[in-house]
């Protein structure tokens, strides 16, 4: 059975309902992109919204894909920052319960907290206050972490810290893991462009991106995007949303369609492809295979509301 960990902000969603866009409009932020915010601007998001339908979910791009991966059966742990506070206990005992070991740091700020705010239309906008998650540092991290594992997933919205990223690379390359990394959302590509470039002159063995972060790191569409990234990574998809996913190894290409399903909301869509994909790829599957996994969770968490499945999903999938 594969064994992954992974790596990122440890994050509390705010899983918020809005009933229009002008709610968007009212905190500035741009539809379909993650902005940072400070505590006083998550404050204001959380109370101008309490009347509303919010759920509260432990999430993070790379916590929601291990915890994808630790639901269909494979051995996993998460490194991540958190507050003494008791979101942070939330969040510690919710990677517990899910089977993942959590290996968390306690830092001075309160635990992050990602207000998700949920249009109609099921797309997912970002207000989020990194708190304790940004504490997260290079030095917090020793060889031993990472030793046991086959793969290293880490995601993109750790850019804020270019040396914890670039340490955590190097140690999981020296144990022996693959990488994988996702570059989580095209504004995030857009500003670190460069870093993320000479990231990738480590050897990276996934590499994940929708078509609005292969268009921000390539300025291309998808399909020449995708052979424009190929050199950077053993394998690279390319997930082009309803209109399904494309991958690439080498000379060998694969497409796959979306599965039809009514969406509710897009939070953890691509984190929960790449649970799939990882799985499947890990365990011994083929491109397609490994394909048509990802689009199947990707499609089940479509469906509800935040990050997570619910248990029926995967007792049919394991």
């Amino acid at each position: 059975m594969v064994k992954v960990l992974g790596m990122g902000n440890a994050l509390v969603d705010m899983m918020i309902q809005i009933p229009n866009d002008e709610w968007l409009d009212k905190f500035n932020l741009p539809k379909g992109s993650m902005q940072l915010v400070d505590a006083l601007q998550k404050t204001v998001i959380l109370e101008s919204c309490k009347s509303l339908d919010v759920r509260r979910i432990a999430g993070g791009s790379a916590s929601n894909t291990i915890f994808g991966l630790a639901s269909l059966g494979a051995k996993t742990a998460f490194i991540g920052k958190i507050g003494n506070d008791e979101v942070g206990q939330f969040y510690s005992d919710d990677l517990s319960k899910a089977g993942i070991t959590p290996i968390l740091f306690s830092g001075v700020a309160p635990t992050g907290v990602a207000s998700a705010l949920v249009s109609p239309d099921s797309e997912r906008t970002f207000g989020t206050y990194l708190g304790a998650a940004i504490e997260l540092s290079a030095s917090d991290l020793t060889p031993d972490l990472f030793k046991g594992f086959d793969f290293f997933h880490i995601e993109g919205y750790l850019v804020q810290n270019h040396d914890l990223m670039i340490r955590a690379v190097e140690l999981a390359a020296a144990a022996g893991c693959k990488i994988s990394i996702d570059l989580a959302s095209y504004n995030v590509v857009a500003d670190n462009l460069e870093f993320l470039k000479n990231l990738m002159a480590n050897p990276i063995a996934v590499l994940f991106a929708n078509e609005e972060e292969a268009r921000s790191f390539t300025g291309l569409e998808p399909e020449e995007a995708l052979k424009a990234m190929a050199p950077l990574a053993d394998v690279v998809v390319v997930k082009i949303g309803s209109r399904g996913a494309l991958v690439k190894r080498g000379s060998e290409e694969v497409s796959v369609p979306s599965l039809p399903v009514k969406p509710i909301d897009t939070t953890g869509a691509g984190d929960l492809f790449a649970s799939g994909f990882l799985f499947a790829l890990g365990n011994g599957g083929s491109l397609k295979e490994a394909a048509e996994l990802g689009t199947r969770c990707a499609a089940a968490v479509i469906g509800v509301v935040g990050a997570r499945p619910d248990s029926a999903f995967w007792a049919t999938t394991r």
